[in-house]
Formats: C-alpha cells, sequence, structure tokens
C-alpha cells in the first residue's frame, strides 16, 4: 500500500506575502476599548459589516487586552488601520490609527444609530447576505476642492476615509460587485462628517409592480415561508393579476441606466434598461472631528489640528505639542498680562524709591535753611552790651518757666553759635 502523501497548509516565499497582504486592499480591525455599553458593542459589529469584507468580523476582545496589543499585532497580520470606539463622560468617541506611523484622528460620535434600527424603520426591509462579500464603493460629497481657502486639515481628513477602502478602478471592476455604497458627507455650516450605508437595488424600468412581480418572481419572504413561485391561486385568470390598479410604475427619483454588464438578479442582462435605487441599511453616524496628531497612540508626535485650540500665525501654520504650549505660555495674552503686571510692580517699587530720596533731601534742605537763618539773625544783632548779664542757661529756663521744644532747641543751637566778644 502507497504511503499517504501529506499535502501542505502553510505557505512560504511569495505566496504566503500574496495571500496576507491580498490585492494591495487596506485592511483593519475595529474595536471596542475600556468599558462600553450594549448599544456602544453592537454598533462595533455593525461597523465590521460596513467593512467587510477586508476586515475581522469575528474579533473578540478581552478584557485584559490594551490598545497596545493590537498596535503591537496588527502590522504582523497585514492590517493598515485601527478603529477603536470607547465611551467617555461627554460623549463616545472614535480613533482612527493609520499603521503603523500615524496619523491619528479623534472624532467625537455626536448622533448614530444601529442597523436594526433604521431596518425597523424601513417599510420593506431587505435581507442581506452576499452583498457583504465584496467592499463598499466609497462616495465623497460636499467636501471643499484643495486650495489657499480651504482649511488645512479638511484634505487630509478626505485622504484619511479614502485610504480605508480599496481603491476603485472602473475599467477593471466587474459590475456584479458593486453591491454596496458608503457615503461620507461633509457638512460645512456644522463643521461634522456624516457616513451613511447603502445597498444598490436594481430593478426593470416601466412595468408596473405586478409585472415586475412576474417576471422577478416571489419576494424573499415568500421563499422564506416555501413557495417558490408566485401565488395566483385568489386569482381567476392571471389578467386579474396584471391588470388591477393596485401598484405603480418605478419610484420617482431612481436612476435609470442601461446596464454595461450583466448584473446580479433576474433579467439583469447587458443592454437592459434598469432604474436603479439606494436603500439604506445602516449604521448612520454623525462625527466631529477633534483632533489629528502625528503617529499612533502610545508614541503621538505633535499635534497637527485641534478643535478647541487655535494655532497661531506666526508660528508657520504648526501646532505645538500640549507640553510645548505650557511651556511657551507668557507668548499668549496671560503671560502677556502677567509680563504687564510685573513691569507695574517694579514701576511702582522704584517711584517709591524716588519719593523718600526726594523727602530725604527737602528734610536735608530744611535744616541748611535753619542754621543759615540763625547765623543771620545773630549777625545782624551785633556786639553784646557790656553791661548786660550773662546767666547760665538751666538757671534762666527754672525762672522763665517751661518753654516749647522749638524754642529750647533754637537756644541750644544758638549757644553753640554765639560769636566771641572783641
Amino acid at each position: 500500500m502507497a504511503r499517504k502523501r501529506k499535502n501542505r497548509t502553510h505557505l512560504k516565499g511569495a505566496n504566503a506575502a500574496e495571500k496576507a497582504g491580498g490585492d494591495g486592499a487596506p485592511k483593519s480591525f475595529i474595536i471596542k476599548h475600556g468599558v462600553v455599553g450594549h448599544s456602544i458593542a453592537q454598533l462595533v459589529r455593525d461597523l465590521r459589516k460596513v467593512m467587510e469584507p477586508n476586515t475581522a468580523s469575528r474579533l473578540r476582545e478581552r478584557t485584559r487586552n490594551k490598545l497596545k496589543d493590537y498596535l503591537t499585532m496588527a502590522p504582523a497580520l497585514g492590517v493598515t488601520h485601527l478603529l477603536a470606539l470607547t465611551l467617555t463622560p461627554v460623549a463616545p468617541s472614535l480613533r482612527i490609527v493609520r499603521l503603523s506611523n500615524g496619523p491619528t484622528l479623534s472624532f467625537r460620535v455626536e448622533r448614530y444609530s444601529l442597523m436594526k434600527d433604521i431596518l425597523n424603520t424601513a417599510r420593506r426591509p431587505r435581507n442581506l447576505g452576499m452583498e457583504y462579500l465584496s467592499p463598499p464603493l466609497l462616495v465623497l460629497a460636499s467636501f471643499p476642492p484643495p486650495g489657499p481657502n480651504t482649511p488645512p486639515h479638511l484634505p487630509l481628513l478626505m485622504k484619511s476615509f479614502q485610504s480605508l477602502f480599496p481603491p476603485l478602478s472602473p475599467h477593471t471592476l466587474p459590475l456584479a460587485s458593486a453591491r454596496r455604497v458608503v457615503l461620507v458627507s461633509y457638512s460645512p455650516e456644522r463643521g461634522t462628517v456624516d457616513i451613511r450605508h447603502y445597498v444598490i437595488s436594481v430593478r426593470p424600468y416601466g412595468v408596473s409592480k405586478r409585472v415586475r412581480r412576474v417576471l422577478e418572481g416571489p419576494s424573499s419572504s415568500s421563499r422564506a415561508a416555501g413557495g417558490g413561485v408566485l401565488d395566483l391561486g385568489n386569482e381567476k385568470d392571471v389578467a386579474d393579476f396584471l391588470l388591477r390598479k393596485r401598484g405603480a410604475e418605478s419610484v420617482a427619483g431612481d436612476d435609470v441606466v442601461d446596464l454595461a454588464d450583466d448584473y446580479v438578479g433576474r433579467g439583469n442582462k447587458k443592454g437592459q434598461r434598469r432604474a436603479v435605487r439606494l436603500d439604506e441599511v445602516g449604521p448612520r453616524l454623525e462625527l466631529r472631528l477633534v483632533k489629528i496628531t502625528e503617529g499612533v497612540p502610545g508614541k503621538e508626535g505633535s499635534v497637527i489640528y485641534h478643535e478647541f485650540v487655535k494655532k497661531k500665525q506666526e508660528r508657520g501654520g504648526e501646532l505645538a505639542s500640549g507640553a510645548c504650549c505650557q511651556g511657551k505660555a507668557e507668548e499668549g495674552e496671560e503671560g502677556r498680562a502677567g509680563a504687564e503686571r510685573r513691569e507695574e510692580k517694579k514701576a511702582a517699587k522704584g517711584k517709591s524709591a524716588a519719593d523718600d530720596e526726594d523727602d530725604e533731601e527737602e528734610d536735608e534742605e530744611d535744616d541748611g535753611e535753619g542754621e543759615e537763618g540763625s547765623e543771620g539773625e545773630y549777625d545782624d544783632e551785633g556786639d553784646w552790651d557790656a553791661e548786660e548779664e550773662i546767666s547760665d542757661g538751666d538757671e534762666s529756663e527754672e525762672e522763665e518757666g517751661p518753654v516749647d521744644s522749638e524754642d529750647s532747641e533754637r537756644r541750644r543751637q544758638s549757644r553753640g553759635r554765639r560769636p566771641r566778644r572783641k
């Protein structure tokens, strides 16, 4: 008996790199970070459906997993983007990280709706399955063209969303693979980004609803119930079913096109005229860009854009990091106000010192004038009288009684400066 040969299950060399890298399409991880509620966890699963098939749809997060673990593991698996949802005290937050060198875009989720909410409000919800086998088509709307008056962060924002999805090549793209559309619309009035998810529907054009049902066959709900053919048991003739005045022509607003190639569905052959319609399946997101930084979380560089911190023109269009902003706080208004207060204090101290010096000089001048005046008085009196009796100062003070302190001071000065007798 011949020995059974084992088939190789591991690819090596160029084949392994080709399988790991695929056709160059971006790969993504979509995770929830930290403690979040049931709605945020469901939103993570809905976003994974939007990004299929180029995402890890069955990725399970554990409580002990850190964001650093995903940043370390993702490049080895060929993952190019990391989308992390977390819950903050203000609102849910979404970070889009370009691996492995950045940049990192931080968004605040203003409003969101889950897939189940959109399908519950739809008049005829669709059952999706095969649509997720091909990546969606990206449509960017209302983004301003690059120019001197365009804010510099908007082109970077647009490029970041473009890098999330495979590049579109109309000449080589099979028409049957265009099954879904992701619309990313920018609102200049609110400064937010709206994200919508649609499924492309192709229907016959120019026929009533009942004729279309005959052409297309039973609905998906009827096929799920077990009916493989159209139920006409309540009708006497097929003409009654077709000519009954129910239903309408194609819904207004549908785009009418001639199919360039065969498309999925019954009767959708090349050259047929069909009405194309977009049915929204969710989720919906309204995002506000908060910050753009260089690098990845944990190794972040300078801040490229910040919603709540405005940069100065003299810095050459670059925002410094938080530490640099704190170190150069005096360049702002608070720094200038503090410098002015310090200058005023120095001026007040200098003024008070100058006033003290002026007072001292005035006192000295007053003393000099007093001395000159006393000498002038004695010079005008001339010589003393020979018959005048000279008594001691103590006796005179006792006889005259108490005198003013000024008089006593003047007498003491005069005693020391009396001229000699001739």
